[in-house]
């Protein structure tokens, strides 16, 4: 299944938590974002990341 640009994916309670406390509310906003500040967010681990980063690849977008 496609994830959505208007939704986050499933990457667990913390990491949820810690991109809304920054203000990232959909996987769009996300695009270009450097990874090494989303790793700096309490509750961001590489395994979010990585199905971040798969997730935007689904739809031809990456991390910064």
């Amino acid at each position: 299944m496609a994830s959505s640009l208007d939704a986050l994916p499933k990457i667990g309670a913390p990491a949820t938590r810690a991109l809304h406390a920054a203000g990232y509310t959909t996987l769009r906003q996300l695009a270009g974002i450097p990874r090494s500040d989303l790793a700096g967010l309490h509750g961001m681990g590489p395994k979010a990341l990585g199905i971040l980063q798969a997730a935007l690849e689904q739809h031809g977008l990456s991390l910064g």
